[in-house]
């Protein structure tokens, strides 16, 4: 995400990216404990994510290229299905929370993801918990087959795709057919 947002800001900082996500960590650190259900630990993150840093719903300028733009996302806190599952992963991830990415079609989710328990978190809902028996709703009313990969976690290559893809919607929409040419290359290189 680091080096996509690069693109857009090329003096971008690692060291500030991570800054930012370990101040989110801190918190929710201080929210969590190990003897917590699951479900206790997804209603904490999401009170520090939500309620306390207003993280939210990028809904008026959703094709917006900043939504894809995790230090833009990280200082505004609004942002688009998958950048803000990525930086709730990465928090969830850095507090030893079994939180994956999960490729829906038109909407990326995270699966909190164990040997016994699994169930799936809409971060852009607000982090609303829901099942496997949702998605299978979500993908009927989509007149699209249940397949195994709307299910289960993805590798995180298949984000960096998701949010390249986004990033040339962006840029189609506003007619800048430079970066959509340099971004089509970029992916091509990652699909290969």
């Amino acid at each position: 995400m680091w080096a996509i947002a690069t693109y857009q800001y090329p003096e971008l900082s690692l060291e500030k990216l991570e800054a930012d996500i370990n101040a989110l960590y801190l918190d929710a650190w201080t929210e969590l404990r190990d003897d917590m259900h699951p479900m206790d630990q997804i209603k904490a993150l999401n009170h520090v994510f939500f309620s306390k840093h207003k993280f939210g719903a990028n809904t008026k300028h959703f094709h917006s290229a900043s939504n894809s733009m995790i230090n833009v996302v990280l200082d505004s806190h609004r942002g688009n299905p998958i950048s803000l599952c990525v930086i709730y992963m990465l928090v969830a991830q850095k507090l030893k929370l079994p939180i994956y990415g999960v490729n829906l079609p038109n909407l990326f989710i995270l699966t909190y993801k164990t040997e016994k328990v699994q169930f799936y978190i809409n971060v852009f809902n607000r982090g609303l918990v829901f099942s496997k028996t949702d998605i299978d709703n979500y993908l009927q009313q989509l007149n699209i087959g249940q397949e195994e990969i709307f299910y289960q976690p993805c590798e995180n290559i298949d984000i960096v795709r998701r949010v390249l893809r986004n990033l040339i919607i962006a840029f189609e929409k506003i007619g800048d057919t430079e970066k959509v040419k340099e971004l089509d290359a970029i992916l091509m290189q990652l699909i290969a």
